[in-house]
């Protein structure tokens, strides 16, 4: 059996004197299609922030492949976080999808225009937002961008925190195909959904972890 992509065990994450989650204990396995469900306040974008290791677990040990992560950007490099509010430095849209590949764990990869253009379109949006300053992004525009930054550098494993949120039907659907086409290009690939549709991560997932 091949080794859990990411993994926590006996995992557990406070906010002031409060503990979010303690004990948890979730293997990510290669194909894996992983809804974590629970109300507001339950922790699902903490768990998520700790499986991309961007925030210490306060007991527990994050482990990838299996062992333990020992070093941070390679893992972060592999386990992607596309966040409902993603972090975006001053610049253009592109200046954002191209700054993943000048890092040193990405040699080798290469910011591929074409295809940023392409997923731009694909996911509803005009050619020339790739060349607009973040600052005046809508919210959904920043959140599109979070995405693409994601799906361009091809990680492992996709975190996806309410990927849709806020935006409409039609687009919506076109997050969904494009994931679930970056899913069936790569059969080891996984993705951990949240969403406060229950319907969509029916449709886009197979099980499920409850918080």
């Amino acid at each position: 059996m091949a080794s859990p992509l990411v993994s926590v065990q006996t995992a557990g994450r406070r906010v002031g004197e409060r503990w979010v989650w303690r004990g948890l204990n979730l293997d990510v396995a290669p194909g894996d299609r992983l809804a974590v469900r629970g109300p507001s306040g339950a922790g699902k974008t903490v768990l998520l922030r700790a499986l991309a290791g961007l925030d210490a677990l306060d007991e527990g040990e994050l482990l990838s492949e299996g062992g333990p992560v020992r070093s941070l950007p390679r893992h972060r490099a592999e386990v992607a976080y596309a966040a409902q509010r993603p972090a975006l430095f001053d610049g253009t849209v592109e200046d954002n999808l191209r700054a993943p590949f000048a890092l040193a764990v990405r040699d080798g990869q290469r910011y591929d225009a074409e295809r940023a253009r392409a997923l731009l379109a694909r996911l509803g949006r005009p050619a020339d937002l790739l060349g607009q300053s973040v600052d005046g992004l809508s919210g959904g525009e920043a959140q599109t961008v979070g995405l693409m930054r994601a799906l361009l550098t091809d990680p492992t494993v996709l975190l996806l925190d309410e990927p849709t949120a806020g935006l409409d039907p039609e687009r919506a659907e076109a997050v969904e195909a494009v994931i679930a086409d970056a899913l069936r290009a790569n059969a080891r690939r996984a993705a951990v959904w949240t969403s406060h549709d229950a319907a969509q991560l029916d449709r886009v997932t197979d099980r499920s972890l409850d918080l």
